[in-house]
This record gives C-alpha cells, structure tokens and sequence, in this order.
C-alpha cells in the first residue's frame, strides 16, 4: 500500500500540465471520483487496523497534494483567461498561417532593366528627389520659359530659389558629370513626380530609368546598338526597334524609341492604335551645352542618353492596362505575380 502512495505522488509530482484539456486530465486521473486517489482510499478497508491510522495519514498527504495543484493550474488557466478578456484577445483562438509576400512588379522589372544595362558595362547611380532648378531645368539646357518649368507641370516646393520634387531622373545625371571625369557609363533608376491628372495612362508619381554613356568619339550607332540589344534582352528575340525624330532641350539630334507591340505583334490593335508601334521612350546624342554646363570639353568628348518610363516597360511587359493598378495596393492584383519573383 505504501508503494503505490509514493508511486502516485511522483505521478502527481511529474504530471505536465500547460492546457486546459492536460489540467482537466489531471483531475479526472488522480481527483475525481474514479480517479487514482479515490481508488486508494477505498483500499484502505484492507489495510489492518494497527495500520490504518498511519496509512490513512499518508492518504490525506496524497489527497491535499493533488488537490493543490490541481487549485494553483486552475488559478493559472482563470488569470489568463482573465488578462485576455480584458485585452480583447483571445489567444484560445486559432493561429493565422504566415503567408509568403511577393515582390512588386515594378521592382522586378526594375531590377531586371538593370541587370541588362549591367552587363553592358553601366554602373548605377542615384540621387535626392528634392531638386533645385540647376539640376533639374537650367544645366540641362531648359531654356526660361519651357512650360516645364510652370506651376502646372512642375510640383514646386520653394520659389525664388526654385525647388522641385524632379521631373526625371536626369538631374541625377547631371551630378554624375559633375563629380566624374570621363568615360561616364551610369543609369539612373528612381521615382519622379509630375502635375498631372491620374487615369489608366497617366499618374503624378512614376518610375524612371536613364541612361547616360559618355567617352570620346561617341555616336548615334552607339545609342542604337545598345537599344537594339536592351530591347531583345527585354522583350525578346523577334521585337522590333526604330527610332522616330523628336526634340529634347537636352539631346541633339534626339529621337523617341518605338517598339514593335506586344499584344498584336506588329499587326495593329487597340493598345498600338493600330499603328503596330508602342512608344517606350526618348533618346539622343547629348547636347554639347549640357557638356558644358558640366564643365566636360565638348570639343573631346561627346556621349549618348537615353530614358524610358517604367511603368511602361511593365504594362508592356506583363499586360497591364490601367497604371493605377500598381500604386492602389491590390491584394488580388499584386499576387499574379507571386511565382514571377
């Protein structure tokens, strides 16, 4: 009899209890009516009698024991419970798997953009979205009187001097001359913010990328060279390139960069307007008066920049038609993309 106390009380003693359901266990094995404690004190009966006074002793230490723990977990088990109520948590309450996010579409096609440029020798570079005039407008060549430069184009933070969240990522460029010694070879990827209504086409904030190659003997063959392999890289094998003629205050010659559509192969739809021809961006040769402005000989050097929209490049891309979808936050939107990462 005395073994099976000593027994039951390391039972007691190494019985775990972290729930609810191993607390209500424990009661109903060594408490309850049926239970391990209740059986040995109806064996008592057997126990003789010289015996039963120094066993029934035993007992009740085994009884108060179990019932000791059994009131400490409870109290535990109802403080908690307690804390939880009063916190509005319900930590009862089934946990919320984790689930794996996904990267951006514009991030990937950014970061693969640069991969391209990349391996074709181009570093990266960046710089402040707060601009002032000289890095945005005047060494650039924009003349005084650009519409650029107007309220309605242009958000302005000061005036007089003038600073300006930038309108491309040009000026970032113009910081890279400043502060290099030719050959120059750098793109520039980055926000850009302009004054514009948002629609399916058009939004205040977007994603720029340019590119500038600077050296002696640079010609417009270079800038199509490196478009031509930019663009297979990009779009693939059977994409076709041209170049239209256009006006930048900061290219001459300056020409804007066609790419055969996606959506129709070249045929005519609705996305090309039925031209077969989707714009991607503008390009040229730099003009020597950027060079100058720069404090670069113009007579020795001369170079090439190039700059494309990246929202466009991925609405391309990935079919996309309203560019509104990439800022709204849309769950059901940005998982599309969950196994393109």
């Amino acid at each position: 009899m005395l073994d099976k106390i000593k027994g039951i009380s390391e039972e007691i003693e190494q019985f775990q209890i972290d729930t609810k359901d191993s607390l209500e266990k424990f009661r109903l094995t060594f408490v309850s009516k049926k239970g391990k404690v209740t059986e040995l004190f109806d064996l008592l009966k057997q126990v003789p009698n010289e015996e039963k006074r120094a066993m029934g002793a035993e007992l009740n230490v085994l009884k108060n024991a179990a019932q000791a723990k059994l009131l400490h977990f409870t109290e535990v088990f109802e403080q908690a419970a307690s804390q939880n109520a009063s916190s509005g948590k319900d930590l009862t309450l089934p946990g919320i798997p984790d689930q794996n996010g996904t990267r951006h579409p514009l991030s990937m096609v950014r970061e693969e953009i640069t991969q391209i440029f990349e391996r074709m020798g181009f570093n990266l570079s960046e710089g402040p979205e707060i601009e002032d005039d000289w890095h945005n407008f005047t060494a650039l060549n924009f003349p005084l009187n650009h519409p650029a430069r107007e309220m309605q184009d242009t958000f302005f933070i000061e005036k007089n001097p003038d600073i300006a969240l930038r309108t491309h990522t040009s000026s970032v460029q113009v910081r890279v001359m400043e502060n290099q010694k030719p050959p120059i070879r750098t793109l520039s990827p980055g926000r850009v913010y302009r004054n514009e209504a948002i629609s399916a086409r058009a939004h205040c904030v977007f994603h720029q990328v340019e590119g500038l190659y600077i050296d002696e003997n640079v010609s417009f063959a270079d800038l199509k060279q490196t478009l031509y392999h930019f663009v297979k890289e990009m779009f693939g094998k059977d994409t076709k390139l041209r170049f239209r003629p256009s006006f930048f205050p900061f290219t001459e010659p300056s020409a804007e960069i066609d790419i055969s559509c996606l959506i129709c192969k070249g045929e005519g739809c609705n996305i090309c307007k039925h031209s077969g021809w989707v714009e991607i961006g503008g390009s040229g040769m730099v003009d020597p008066n950027v060079l100058e402005n720069s404090k670069i000989d113009s007579k020795k050097y001369s170079g090439y920049a190039f700059g494309m929209g990246i929202e466009r490049i991925t609405m391309l891309k990935y079919q996309i038609k309203d560019l509104r979808l990439f800022t709204e936050n849309d769950v059901r939107f940005l998982k599309q993309f969950t196994f393109l990462g």
